[in-house]
C-alpha cells in the first residue's frame, strides 16, 4: 500500500513539474514575444513536452495566461473561508485579501519570478482578449464570494446584502489593480498599501457626508 501511494505521489509531483514548466514558458514567451505573437507549439518546445502535453493541462494559451491569477484567487478564497465566524464580513474580506498576499507570492514564486508575475498581470490588463477573460473569472469569483458571505452570516442566497458588500469591495480591487497596473516600477507591496489603504475608505465614501 506505501508502494501505491508513494507511486502516486510521485505522479503527482511529475504532472505539477510539467504544469508549472508550461507556465513559466508560456509567461516567458508572453513577456519577451507578446500574447499575440506566441503559439501553444512554441510554448510546448520551450518546455521540452508535445502540444499534445500542453493540452493535457491548458484548453489553450488564454488558460495558461491566466493560471498564476486562479492561483491568487484560489488563495484569497481559501483565506476567506478561514476567517473566524464572528468577524464581520468587510472585516473578513479586508483581513483575508491583505494575509493572503503572503501565501500569493510564496505560491507564485514557486512557480515563476515575482518581476514575471508583475508584467503577467499588466499584460492582461492591456490585452483585451486576456481581460475578458480575466473579468470573467472575477465575476465568477464574486458569486462564490456572495455566497461564502451569506452562508456565514446565515442569511439566504437571495438576500441582496452580501452581493452589495462583494461588489463594494470588488470595485476596490479593480481600482487599486488598475492605479498599480497603470503606474511605472510599483512592486506588490505598493498594490497591498494601495489596497489596504482604499478599503479602509469604503466604510466613511459610502456614510460620511463629504462636504462637510
Amino acid at each position: 500500500m506505501h508502494a501505491t501511494e508513494d507511486a502516486g505521489g510521485l505522479r503527482e509531483r511529475k504532472k505539477r513539474r510539467t504544469r508549472d514548466a508550461l507556465i513559466r514558458s508560456a509567461l516567458e514567451l508572453f513577456a519577451l514575444k507578446g500574447y499575440e505573437g506566441t503559439t501553444v507549439d512554441e510554448i510546448a518546445a520551450a518546455a521540452d513536452v508535445s502540444q499534445r502535453t500542453f493540452f493535457r493541462y491548458f484548453a489553450g494559451k488564454e488558460e495558461a495566461a491566466l493560471a498564476v491569477q486562479e492561483m491568487a484567487e484560489s488563495h484569497f478564497f481559501a483565506a476567506v473561508r478561514a476567517r473566524p465566524a464572528a468577524e464581520p464580513p468587510l472585516t473578513a474580506l479586508r483581513t483575508a485579501v491583505l494575509a493572503s498576499w503572503d501565501t500569493t507570492e510564496e505560491a507564485v514564486q514557486s512557480v515563476v519570478p515575482l518581476e514575471l508575475y508583475v508584467r503577467t498581470y499588466r499584460m492582461i490588463q492591456s490585452t483585451p482578449q486576456l481581460l475578458a477573460a480575466h473579468l470573467r473569472r472575477l465575476a465568477e469569483l464574486e458569486d462564490r464570494l456572495a455566497l461564502e458571505i451569506a452562508h456565514r452570516e446565515g442569511l439566504p442566497a437571495e438576500d441582496p446584502r452580501p452581493r452589495i458588500l462583494v461588489a463594494a469591495f470588488s470595485g476596490v480591487m479593480r481600482e487599486t489593480s488598475k492605479l498599480w497596473a497603470d503606474a511605472e516600477g510599483g512592486d506588490l507591496q505598493d498594490l497591498r498599501r494601495t489596497t489596504a489603504a482604499y478599503l479602509d475608505w469604503i466604510g466613511p465614501a459610502l456614510a460620511e457626508n463629504w462636504r462637510s
